[in-house]
């Protein structure tokens, strides 16, 4: 009895997990430029386990890479990568990559998206100066109208780095940003551009993920129950033993 209880803990707390992943995924739904996570679940095979002798052992194995459609948005501070490529931002721990283009200015001028990420340049995150106009090229080349001066006057402050990733060699954080194996840096790619006017949406397919929650829930249920079960079963066995 204690093995059938056993097994199915072990199976809805795996589906919590994955659960869990799902859900995030759909929060994430109509987060800016968001790579969704990718999971399964393995068979582990257990002498006595029920469910035919299985366990699910819920794995993540990545991130889906997919483009997320574009949306035309007029906003000249708001990019989207076009066809494979990334943006290079500032993380707490080194360089890290993401498609999220809907950029601003902080209080000091830096360049940053809206998570608040700064947004890397030639030598380091890009800060502004002071301007009446501001335009960022498709290749990532940033011009501005410097405050004060005529519009024949323009000034190349930076551009901002884009680089090409591979997708066998790539890790997502728990800040959702994309980093490379080992630490590594990827280098600038000059063939990828930019869309300007325009954000790239999440990529989670909204129906197919909730398809899949409804599918973990009534799995999770049908453990519950199992669970239910197999403590009727525990304390039926006691009574009798009682009795005897």
């Amino acid at each position: 009895m204690g093995n059938y209880l056993y097994t199915s803990m072990v199976s809805a707390s795996q589906i919590m997990r994955g659960m869990a992943d799902v859900t995030h995924n759909l929060a994430n739904a109509s987060t800016t430029g968001f790579r969704a996570d990718l999971s399964m679940f393995r068979s582990l095979s257990v002498p006595g386990a029920v469910n035919g002798g299985d366990l699910p052992l819920f794995e993540r194995t990545g991130v889906d890479t997919s483009f997320g459609a574009l949306q035309n948005t007029g906003n000249d501070l708001d990019v989207a990568v076009s066809g494979d490529g990334w943006i290079a931002v500032q993380a707490g721990n080194g360089e890290a990559y993401t498609r999220r283009g809907d950029l601003r200015l902080d209080s000091l001028g830096q360049l940053s998206n809206g998570a608040g990420q700064l947004i890397i340049g030639d030598g380091g995150p890009i800060a502004i100066p002071p301007h009446t106009k501001m335009e960022i090229a498709a290749d990532g080349t940033i011009s501005i109208q410097p405050l004060g001066q005529g519009p024949d006057t323009v000034a190349v402050v930076g551009r901002i780095k884009l680089v090409s990733l591979d997708g066998d060699n790539l890790y997502k954080g728990k800040d959702g940003l994309l980093r490379l194996n080992g630490g590594a840096i990827a280098e600038e790619d000059a063939n990828i551009s930019l869309v300007s006017g325009a954000l790239e949406a999440s990529n989670v397919n909204t129906i197919s993920t909730m398809v899949k929650m409804i599918e973990l829930q009534r799995s999770y249920e049908t453990q519950i129950k199992m669970m239910k079960t197999a403590a009727d079963n525990d304390r039926a066995s006691a009574a009798l033993m009682k009795m005897n």
